[in-house]
C-alpha cells in the first residue's frame, strides 16, 4: 500500500434514530443510521412501521375496496 494516500481509519460512533449508540471502526467522525440490530424486525421479531410521508394510509385508503377472489379466475 503506497503511503499517505488512504483516509485514517478510527473509532466514531455510530448513532440510531431509536438511542442506540455503537462504537464503529470508520474513516467518518460521526455515523447517523435510521435502523439498527436493537430496532430492526428482523433481529427483534418484532414487527414495526416505519411510515414515511403516509405511504401506508395512502396504500391502505387505494385498496380499501379490493377483493383477491375476483383476480383468481
Amino acid at each position: 500500500m503506497k503511503k499517505g494516500i488512504h483516509p485514517e481509519y478510527k473509532k466514531t460512533t455510530a448513532t440510531c434514530a431509536c438511542g442506540n449508540v455503537m462504537e464503529v471502526g470508520s474513516t467518518r467522525d460521526e455515523i447517523k443510521v435510521e435502523i439498527c440490530s436493537a430496532c430492526h424486525p428482523f433481529f427483534t421479531g418484532k414487527q414495526k412501521l416505519v411510515d414515511t410521508a403516509g405511504r401506508i394510509d395512502r396504500f391502505r385508503k387505494k385498496f380499501a375496496g379490493f377483493d383477491a377472489s375476483k383476480m383468481a379466475k
